[in-house]
């Protein structure tokens, strides 16, 4: 008996251990994928998609607020592969790991759901996950660039839209797609899987060929995203709007295609009005057909159990409710006789 008590007393701080060491390395791997795809804005060296705050927020909601040492630990580490931990780190890590914390806390704060099968959980994520919790470590980095003398005033505005774009977008792409792996968000139906075969490969051909043109034919993703939103709603069209986002980043980073004789400031503002664009669309039109296949599908049931009802009332027979001695005086079926009234015989 003594050593089942001394299980159940060690075993939450275990998992809690275990979760967080593995949301650290999660974190790591997708921020050194992310460095791949970086860009220079004025003397500064940003990412326009930066998947750790993603992976950041889908940990705090599926794993719970308990993990955020390994968002901190994850942090340290890509740091550390970059340059010499210092005493700038130390405000980098911490607020890298606040602002998921307060994405996370706002998130629970609205009752978000975590299937995302309202709109308003789209909205809720677009503007408090990802607009509005970001503001913290794009600030407190640009800003320590700017205390630190490393960084002109001057030059403030450009570096912290291209930094709080990147840590926004790393919200709206990553963390939907995670929700959708472990299972929170509905997957499409086994039939589906041919008309999902012809979807990516339409994606193959159409996403390169409008990314690598230099006419700039990047409108042709959106009706990709719009065809997976009506058909595989959300893990479908985040998962497409991600592919031709970071296709999208490594062409503009190598200044090729639609990106060809940009300057640096362009290629950043062209790149992320792309990226939010696919990321709104793919995230809210979603939203918006999960949340009306739901209704749908609450109406139907509803008419039929009231049809299921009036066939009973049709034949005479009770309709179908609990047992007469389970219902209490003032219910349906029930009528409270008042003292002075007499009850017919």
């Amino acid at each position: 008996m003594a050593g089942v008590l001394v299980t159940r007393q060690f075993r939450p701080p275990t998992e809690t251990v275990l979760a967080s060491l593995a949301v650290a390395a999660c974190y790591y791997a997708v921020g050194r994928l992310g460095l791949l795809g970086r860009l220079v804005v004025e003397g500064v060296v940003v990412t326009p998609i930066w998947p750790p705050t993603g992976v950041a927020v889908a940990a705090l909601l599926l794993l719970g607020v308990r993990v955020w040492p390994g968002i901190a630990l994850g942090c340290f580490l890509v740091i550390a592969s970059l340059t010499t931990p210092g005493l700038t780190t130390v405000v980098t890590v911490v607020s890298n790991t606040a602002a998921p914390l307060c994405a996370f806390l706002l998130l629970r704060r609205v009752g978000f759901r975590l299937d995302m099968a309202r709109l308003r959980d789209g909205l809720c994520l677009v503007f408090l996950g990802g607009f509005g919790a970001m503001l913290i470590s794009s600030t407190a980095g640009v800003g320590l660039h700017v205390a630190t003398g490393s960084l002109e005033r001057s030059e403030f505005w450009p570096v912290w839209l291209a930094w709080w774009a990147g840590d926004t977008m790393g919200v709206l792409l990553v963390t939907p797609l995670l929700l959708a792996f472990a299972g929170a968000i509905g997957r499409f139906r086994t039939r589906r899987w041919s008309e999902a075969v012809c979807l990516g490969v339409a994606a193959l051909v159409i996403v390169p060929s409008a990314v690598l043109s230099p006419m700039s034919l990047l409108f042709l993703v959106f009706p990709l995203l719009i065809w997976a939103a009506l058909r595989f709603q959300l893990a479908g069209s985040v998962l497409c709007a991600l592919f031709a986002s970071v296709l999208t980043t490594f062409e503009a980073t190598a200044g090729k295609g639609a990106f060809l004789h940009l300057s640096d400031v362009e290629i950043m503002v062209k790149l992320q009005a792309f990226n939010g664009s696919a990321a709104l669309t793919a995230l809210l039109l979603s939203s918006v057909i999960t949340e009306q296949r739901a209704t749908r599908r609450s109406v139907r049931r509803a008419c039929e159990e009231l049809a299921e009802v009036l066939e009973h009332l049709a034949a005479g027979e009770p309709s179908p409710g609990p047992p007469a001695a389970d219902r209490t005086p003032g219910t349906s079926g029930d009528r409270v006789v008042s003292p002075g009234e007499r009850r017919d015989p």
